[in-house]
């Protein structure tokens, strides 16, 4: 990991985020870790309860009061929702933010009355299911809107989500489009030409990523390529039914389950493979991809690509110079692009090249923390 260091004139910047140390986040952890100022960071909740060493935002009563607000009759929801204000905006204050950052919209949307009683200013970064899942926008529509009016500025991590964040009510000036960023220093080392036909997918096992597809498509290829394997890194609610599958497809010595890991082994995964596959499509519940970051892990090692045409996948693949795309549930497709990589080790070494080439010059996550950065800056120097 990179130290940041800080004068002490650097600005103080609050990240607010929903969860602590969720492995598939490493996005977040970024920004945390990465961003050259002084970082105080809140969690737990989208209207965070907790300080970065856990101790309490809230006080006790309120905490209490914070729980049950789904069952409290609509005058004590207004005086806790004030509460919750006046503590969050007395702490920005108190700490001298100058800025704060809200990862995924809901967050956005429960601190931006502190935000504005405590007159600083609001930056909120979408993900992918904040912008997407029906559930979550039916919920937070009108709140959205007046998120929105009152941000400073918006980010979005794919150009499809810019143009979905638009049409729920963004004004386009102020939706700013800063994908992911990889750090090469970790993820590199892939030899495609010389690596047995192994092929990677690394994410949580959701409807979104669709890993049940991925296993169909490589079930085919195993009919042509007997010795191909896939390890599947990750976990999640669809990993049983996974397993399942694997095992009613009697392919269980072909497949492997390696669970969560950190960023450094799923690196040394990645360096022992051929490609990088990935069958993410929007599920039933209108959840979607913004732009899955082990997708840019793997071309920064050095990996081609097959997966689907898909929110960010298709500002970061090159079809057919960097890796092959399918349009969402072909996998008769997917199978016959992986069958190819298996099949020809120096294609994928050939793709695998220019994939790395296109990731280090398009997505570093030096670049992506800088455009961030710069943001956060104008935000900070506006106060709007």
């Amino acid at each position: 990991m990179t130290t940041v260091l800080h004068d002490r004139a650097s600005p103080t910047v609050c990240v607010v985020q929903p969860n602590r140390n969720v492995y598939s986040e490493t996005f977040i952890r970024n920004h945390i870790e990465r961003l050259p100022a002084h970082v105080q960071m809140l969690h737990s909740g989208w209207f965070p309860t907790r300080l970065q060493d856990d101790s309490r935002l809230l006080p006790l009563p309120l905490a209490a009061l914070n729980r049950a607000e789904r069952v409290l009759p609509s005058t004590l929801r207004v005086l806790n929702n004030l509460l919750r204000r006046t503590t969050l905006a007395r702490y920005l204050q108190s700490n001298h933010v100058e800025v704060v950052l809200a990862e995924y919209g809901p967050t956005g949307v429960s601190v931006m009355d502190a935000c504005l009683y405590a007159r600083v200013p609001l930056v909120v970064h979408f993900h992918g299911v904040d912008a997407y899942h029906f559930p979550m926008l039916e919920t937070y529509a009108g709140e959205y809107k007046r998120m929105f009016a009152e941000a400073s500025a918006v980010v979005a991590v794919s150009r499809d989500m810019e143009q979905q964040l638009v049409s729920l009510g963004a004004p386009r000036d102020r939706v700013h489009y800063v994908p992911y960023g990889v750090d090469p220093d970790i993820f590199q080392g892939a030899d495609p030409a010389s690596s047995q036909p192994l092929f990677v997918a690394v994410g949580r096992f959701v409807n979104k990523k669709a890993p049940h597809l991925t296993i169909l498509a490589f079930e085919k290829v195993l009919r042509r390529v007997p010795t191909a394997r896939l390890i599947m890194i990750g976990d999640g609610d669809l990993l049983d039914s996974s397993t399942q599958v694997v095992r009613a497809l009697g392919i269980s010595e072909n497949v492997e389950f390696a669970g969560p890991l950190i960023p450094a082994d799923v690196a040394a995964t990645m360096r022992k493979a051929r490609a990088f596959v990935q069958h993410s499509l929007r599920a039933t519940d209108g959840d979607s991809e913004g732009t899955p970051l082990a997708l840019l892990e793997a071309g920064a090692c050095g990996l081609p690509v097959v997966s689907t045409r898909h929110g960010g996948i298709k500002d970061v693949v090159c079809e057919g110079e960097t890796g092959y795309l399918v349009d969402e549930a072909d996998i008769d497709s997917m199978a016959e692009y992986m069958i190819r990589l298996a099949e020809n080790p120096s294609l994928a070494a050939s793709l695998g090249r220019q994939f790395q080439q296109h990731v280090v010059a398009n997505f570093s996550l030096n670049d992506s923390i800088e455009r961030l950065w710069k943001i956060l800056q104008c935000a900070i120097r506006t106060k709007c």
